[in-house]
């Protein structure tokens, strides 16, 4: 085959199945190494590699120490049976007359790569493993060959290898490769019915489990063209995916178009009926304003007119009271001036009274005491002129003289130039 047309995954799986056998065979480097001869009671140790059992002393008074993990069977000449048989049993053994058969209790793992031809005669390639221990060891070490120092379990997995092998291929042989690809439960329980019905009877092994790991097509023409189908198949469930949702999208965007058209109009909608609300409350909040404007001019003329008239009462009240206060002012002066008249009236009344009931002789008495003030007042005399009032006057009496005082002023009033 050439390198274009090799499977390459059947070749990884093989490399890896190789790995795998490579990594769960027991390690050498696991058996302890010899110990040194410390005295010539104690002689070097006897080793199994694949089973770490010590054995110590010398001669015939050896003693076999046995891992806990490890069965043994230790017989010994002129005895048909075992003298020990069991899990981790030591012992004292005589190498002259004894002999001893050391097997792993662990449990084992066969790994199996059976290439297998199914129905249609295609090559396949079934990848199990089984696993399996030692259930009865004195059923075993009859029936099964434990001799191999070194790996005491090499035949009995090449045996059981063999007969899984077998009945996979078996099994495949009835099946076609999609059955092989698609459903491995019935290979697994043909091949488990056939190891048990084997192991488990007669060898005193017991099948711990069986299950096969992978199922590879040989041929890689065959498998790309088995993968065909579900390639295209899955090519157009991805295409009619793609369809789906490229028309999904399309809704999607189609609806997200159709709702922010909406959202639009209604945006615009929602807009010019905010615009019309705002003008509406802008014309109510004007027709408010110019109502109230009307109302304090009204309240302004109305106060004015208020402030008018009572600056009318006002001035009315002030005229009232003014001319009040001047009646009563002219009452009270007519009042005065009656009063004063009055007094005077009285007064002169009185004082006629007075003068009514004065003598002669006080008004005499008072016109001497008045005629200093008379003669001061008099002008200065330049010359000496007299008057005689003797005469017929009568001096006795206030009539006469004041007659006699009246011809001699009205004398010198005749003569004044000359004074």
């Amino acid at each position: 085959m050439s390198s274009s047309q090799s499977n390459t995954y059947l070749e990884r799986v093989v490399a890896q199945q190789a790995a795998l056998e490579e990594d769960l065979r027991p390690s050498k480097a696991m058996a302890p190494a010899p110990a040194p001869r410390r005295s010539r009671e104690s002689s070097p140790r006897e080793e199994s590699p694949s089973v770490a059992v010590r054995v110590t002393g010398f001669g015939r008074w050896k003693n076999v120490l046995v891992p806990p993990n490890a069965f043994v069977v230790h017989t010994r000449r002129g005895r048909e049976k075992p003298v020990h048989i069991g899990l981790g049993i030591s012992f004292r053994y005589n190498p002259y007359t004894d002999s001893y058969l050391v097997v792993p209790g662990t449990m084992q793992t066969i790994l199996l790569n059976a290439f297998c031809i199914c129905r249609e005669l295609q090559g396949v390639v079934v990848q199990a493993y089984v696993q399996w221990i030692v259930a009865d060891i004195e059923t075993a070490y009859r029936g099964l060959d434990f001799s191999d120092r070194n790996d005491p379990m090499r035949l009995v997995n090449l045996q059981l290898k063999e007969q899984a092998e077998a009945a996979i291929k078996d099994k495949v042989a009835t099946m076609s490769v999609r059955e092989v690809l698609s459903d491995k439960q019935p290979i697994i329980e043909e091949l488990t019915s056939r190891l048990r019905a084997v192991a488990e009877g007669n060898l005193g092994l017991r099948i711990v489990t069986v299950q096969i790991k992978e199922a590879v097509v040989s041929s890689t023409t065959l498998w790309e063209n088995l993968q065909k189908p579900y390639r295209a198949e899955q090519n157009q469930i991805a295409r009619l995916a793609e369809l789906t949702t490229e028309e999904a999208v399309s809704a999607r965007q189609a609806q997200n178009a159709a709702a922010a058209f909406d959202r639009d109009a209604n945006e615009k909608l929602r807009r010019g009926e905010r615009e019309q609300e705002d003008a509406r409350k802008l014309a109510e909040q004007r027709d408010a304003t110019k109502v109230h404007a009307i109302r304090l001019e009204q309240a302004r003329h109305e106060k004015e007119v208020e402030i008018g008239r009572l600056r009318l009462e006002l001035e009315h009240t002030l005229e009232q009271l003014k001319l009040e206060y001047e009646l009563a002012t002219a009452t009270a002066r007519a009042e005065n001036e009656n009063s004063i008249k009055l007094m005077q009236i009285e007064r002169g009344r009185m004082r006629q009274d007075i003068d009514n009931g004065q003598t002669e002789t006080a008004i005499q008495a008072r016109l001497i005491a008045t005629l200093p003030d008379i003669v001061a007042k008099l002008p200065k005399p330049t010359e000496l002129r007299s008057v005689n009032l003797t005469g017929t006057a009568d001096t006795t009496s206030l009539a006469g003289v004041i007659a006699s005082l009246t011809a001699a002023y009205k004398a010198l009033a005749a003569k004044g130039p000359e004074i």
